[in-house]
C-alpha cells in the first residue's frame, strides 16, 4: 500500500481553468476565499475550492489576507490550500479588480498598453477541487500557500512537462481539449504535492515526514491497507519489530499525533466518504472501518465530527450532486479568457 496514493485518491482531485489573462503594470486582482469562490462557481456540495495561479510570463506578488506574501516568477505557481482570500499584483497604486468581474464576462481593465511587453504579466488562474478533506492527513499537512517551481529538479518532479502539455492543449483548441486539460490539471495538482513531499524536511513534524520514515511509513502502509482490522499500538509496533513504547514515541515524534489518534482520524475520513458516496447502512460502515458495533462507532463519530453518522449523512446528501460520477467537477465547461 502506497500511503500517499491512498490519501491522494481520497481527495478525488478535480480541476478547472478560470482565466488566462495579460496584465500591465500596475495591476491588482482580488480572489475571494474558498467558500465564496465555491458559491460564485456553483460548485457541488462538500467540495473544497483551492485557487491556483501560474505565471507564464513576467512576475507578480501574491498576498493573503493573513499577511503571507510570495513573489512568483515565470514558471512558478502558488496554490492556496488554506482557502484564504488573497490578492495578486504587480506595481503599486493599482485599482484592485475583483476576479468576479472577469468571470462574469467583464473586460480586463488592466491590460498592458501596446508595445509594453517587458512590463506585462501573463497569468493562468484556476481551481483545484478537493473532496473529503475532513481528517485527511495529507491535506492537513499541506502549507497554507504552496509556492512551487515548475523547473525545480527532483526525482518525482514532472511539473514542467505537465504544464507544457496543458498550455499546448489550451492553444490547440481541438475537440475534446477541455476534457484533456481537466485531466492534466488533476496531474498538475498531484505532481505539485509529490514535489513538495519529496522536498519536505526530515526535521519537520508532520504526516509527510512520517510517510517517508522507513519504520513509521511501513506501519502506516500496513494500517492503510487494512484499516478495518483490529489495530492497536502493539499490532502496529509488531509490524515493524519494535516495542510498543519505542514505536509510539517515534510515531508521535514524526507525525505529532499518537498512533491510535491517527487510526481513529483516518477511519473517520473513510466513514465520511462512505456515508456520502454509498447507501450502506451505518452498521456496515462501522464494520468496514473497524468498529464491532454501531454504538461505539456512533460515539467516536459524534466526538470527532460533531454529529451522528445518520445526521451527518442527511446533511451531506441533502442536495443531489450535479455530477454523480465525478462530484468534484464544476458544472459545464468554463472557457479560458485569452489575453
Amino acid at each position: 500500500m502506497d500511503v500517499l496514493d491512498d490519501a491522494l485518491r481520497s481527495l478525488r482531485i478535480g480541476g478547472s481553468l478560470l482565466l488566462r489573462e495579460i496584465y500591465g503594470v500596475p495591476w491588482a486582482l482580488a480572489v475571494p476565499d474558498s467558500s465564496d469562490l465555491a458559491t460564485l462557481l456553483d460548485a457541488s456540495k462538500g467540495v473544497r475550492m483551492v485557487a491556483f495561479h501560474l505565471v507564464e510570463f513576467g512576475h507578480c506578488m501574491i498576498e493573503t489576507n493573513s499577511g503571507q506574501a510570495h513573489h512568483l516568477k515565470a514558471g512558478e505557481m502558488a496554490i492556496c490550500f488554506s482557502g484564504e482570500a488573497h490578492r495578486l499584483s504587480q506595481g503599486g497604486s493599482a485599482e484592485v479588480q475583483p476576479i468576479e468581474s472577469l468571470l462574469a464576462g467583464g473586460p480586463n481593465m488592466q491590460r498592458p498598453d501596446a508595445g509594453s511587453v517587458s512590463d506585462q504579466t501573463d497569468l493562468l488562474c484556476g481551481v483545484f477541487l478537493l473532496s473529503h478533506t475532513e481528517f485527511n492527513p495529507l491535506y492537513s499537512a499541506l502549507p497554507s500557500v504552496m509556492h512551487a517551481s515548475l523547473s525545480r529538479a527532483g526525482e518525482l518532479n514532472n511539473l514542467s512537462g505537465v504544464a507544457r502539455l496543458m498550455a499546448e492543449e489550451i492553444d490547440r483548441r481541438s475537440l475534446g481539449g477541455g476534457y484533456v486539460v481537466e485531466r492534466l490539471l488533476e496531474v498538475l495538482c498531484a505532481e505539485t504535492i509529490r514535489s513538495h513531499v519529496e522536498n519536505v524536511s526530515q526535521d519537520e513534524t508532520s504526516w509527510l515526514r512520517g510517510i517517508k520514515d522507513p519504520i513509521i511509513g511501513k506501519a502506516l502502509a500496513a494500517f492503510h491497507e487494512r484499516p478495518g482490522d483490529n489495530w492497536s499500538v502493539k499490532c502496529l509496533a509488531d509490524r515493524v519489530a519494535m516495542s510498543p513504547s519505542r514505536f509510539a514515541a517515534r510515531f508521535t515524534e514524526s507525525l505529532g499525533d499518537s498512533p491510535m489518534s491517527y487510526v481513529t482520524k483516518w477511519r473517520m475520513s473513510l466513514a465520511c466518504r462512505d456515508l456520502t458516496t454509498s447507501k450502506r447502512s451505518v452498521d456496515k460502515v462501522a464494520e468496514n472501518v473497524g468498529y464491532e458495533n454501531s454504538a461505539a462507532f456512533s460515539r467516536a463519530f459524534r466526538k470527532h465530527v460533531g454529529a451522528s453518522p445518520a445526521a451527518w449523512r442527511a446533511k451531506a446528501t441533502a442536495l443531489p450532486s450535479k455530477h454523480s460520477d465525478r462530484p468534484n467537477e464544476l458544472p459545464g465547461p468554463r472557457s479560458v479568457r485569452e489575453g
